[in-house]
């Protein structure tokens, strides 16, 4: 029971650290997706989110110095995440909504946009920093982020696994807990389920199509532009380089499917797929990096199978809304 109980504790707590970017993107998507929009641009929008947080802090710190105030060490990185990405959710909607563009090529060309702008100013910051390395240090605004209830290294195990963590963590878990509320139990989300599931009834029933979805998708995407937030001012301590987040915008629009399009399900299964994306550290495989890697599918193997099992059963309210990644064309009602 004890060698259990401290596997858990070393376990539970990274998991839920890597899993809280994913649940941020994954709910910020969910909204997206109710609206009809299929925004595969999650992940470039996590990116951008990421470095203009980056910028913001980075010339706080550079003009505060040691005189950092906690307000604005976290207030301004915030605000900067959340305008960036939602300038990439506009960008978004004004090309699908507005111009009527491919979701799908819309989505992927906006990825790529977002690493290209995330690595173009991450590049300039570090040439401006004068560092050594090919990475931002900002530990002044990281820990302000990572400033936890509990000292990790004390307390009892209940401390150890629920009070240990920065407080977008515990944001994150809110979020999506009241997303999930206004899409289950209020008109606006009646209204958002309504033109994801048929914009032409929706329209005639006097719902503003074109309004929700620029809406939702927006919102949608300042949610996932925080999770990138996290992870730099969190997860890494304040630490940016250039192609640091690996696939976890891929994972968190995984995440969407394996949680059947509910963000109150995405709360433990962000820990559940955090926790599989890191199994990896507590399997033995040598140095076997091949095993490793294979390791790290996991995630998108438990998807595929969920996709596959809910396919089967055929339940309408498992699927995704009808009119997912399809343009409106007003005329056509």
């Amino acid at each position: 029971m004890d060698n259990f109980l401290s596997f858990l504790i070393s376990l539970f707590p990274r998991a839920v650290m890597q899993g809280t970017p994913l649940l941020l993107g994954s709910t910020g998507e969910t909204l997206t997706e109710k609206s009809g929009n299929l925004n595969l641009g999650i992940p470039g929008i996590m990116y951008v989110g990421a470095i203009s947080g980056v910028i913001g802090a980075f010339f706080y710190e550079q003009s505060a110095g040691a005189n950092m105030n906690a307000f604005l060490a976290i207030g301004i990185p915030l605000c900067c995440s959340l305008l960036g990405s939602f300038l990439m959710g506009l960008l978004y909607c004004f090309l699908t909504v507005t111009l009527r563009a491919n979701q799908n090529v819309a989505g992927l060309a906006l990825t790529t946009f977002g690493v290209g702008i995330g690595n173009f100013f991450g590049g300039s910051l570090i040439k401006l920093s004068g560092s050594a390395v090919p990475a931002i240090v900002l530990s002044g605004t990281s820990s302000y982020f990572s400033a936890s209830i509990v000292d990790s290294s004390t307390g009892n195990w209940f401390a150890k696994l629920f009070l240990t963590y920065g407080f977008l963590a515990y944001a994150a878990v809110i979020i999506a807990l009241v997303a999930s509320y206004v899409l289950g139990h209020t008109r606006t989300g009646l209204h958002l389920r309504a033109v994801g599931e048929s914009p032409t009834t929706a329209d005639a029933a006097g719902i503003s199509v074109g309004r929700y979805k620029y809406v939702a998708t927006c919102i949608g995407s300042m949610i996932a532009g925080l999770g990138g937030l996290y992870y730099i001012m969190d997860y890494t301590k304040g630490i940016w380089a250039s192609d640091a987040f690996g696939d976890r915008g891929w994972l968190a629009i995984a995440l969407v499917i394996f949680t059947i399009w509910r963000p109150n399900v995405g709360v433990g299964a962000s820990i559940l797929f955090g926790g599989l994306y890191i199994l990896h550290m507590y399997i033995p495989s040598g140095m076997n990096l091949a095993v490793k890697e294979l390791y790290k599918m996991l995630p998108y193997v438990v998807t595929i199978i969920v996709l596959i099992i809910t396919s089967m059963r055929n339940k309408r309210e498992n699927q995704p809304p009808q009119s997912l990644g399809l343009p409106y064309f007003r005329e056509e009602r």
